[in-house]
């Protein structure tokens, strides 16, 4: 399995620091970041907790994306896609994303901010879905990226894709934080 980044392509941007109660960049995903709906024995898609700072000057707002690279579909698998997140927000709490078995698809945004959109992840319900690779296909890539953005609001609802959220992105994108957590089934 390559050890690209999909970001590495994009232009290069300023950085700055995120952290996460939950993740531990370089580390294995704890089972709340883990899927359920996808049956992997004791997870329970609860999107992390993260906290970020020192976003570069001019940042209007935040997105948060979640992709799995390594995913066996050729365009890797979104776990997890917010945007037009306020600028004055430098946290989520873990379990903000909604899921299916939580706060499900209508009112998935209720731990999030107040003008945040969550999008519809690869799973197909807007909100958080934990790790689930295929079993015995190794360790996977959980790639957690807070892009600092120079708009207050991108032209995005539920229904947009992640994908297309990560083009707008292209042309808005001041800053990146990234971490990166690891999980495999066995």
């Amino acid at each position: 399995m390559a050890n690209h980044n999909p970001y590495d392509d994009l232009p290069q941007v300023d950085s700055f620091t995120l952290t996460s109660a939950d993740v531990e960049d370089g580390g294995t995903l704890a089972p709340n970041q883990v899927s359920a709906y996808f049956h992997v024995p004791g997870g329970k898609d609860l999107s992390p907790q993260l906290s970020w700072s020192e976003a570069p000057a001019g940042t209007k707002s935040f997105c948060v994306t979640i992709l799995d690279p390594d995913a066996p579909t050729g365009s890797g698998f979104w776990h997890w896609a917010v945007g037009n997140i306020p600028a004055t927000v430098d946290e989520l709490p873990e379990g903000a994303g909604g899921s299916v078995d939580g706060m499900g698809p209508s009112d998935s945004d209720a731990s999030l901010p107040e003008g945040a959109v969550e999008l519809r992840n690869d799973a197909g319900y807007t909100g958080f879905v934990g790790a689930a690779p295929p079993k015995g296909h190794g360790p996977h890539r959980y790639i957690i990226t807070v892009h600092a953005v120079d708009v207050e609001r991108l032209d995005i609802s539920p229904d947009t894709p992640p994908a297309l959220m990560g083009f707008q992105l292209f042309f808005h994108t001041l800053g990146r934080a990234q971490l990166t957590g690891y999980f495999e089934v066995q």
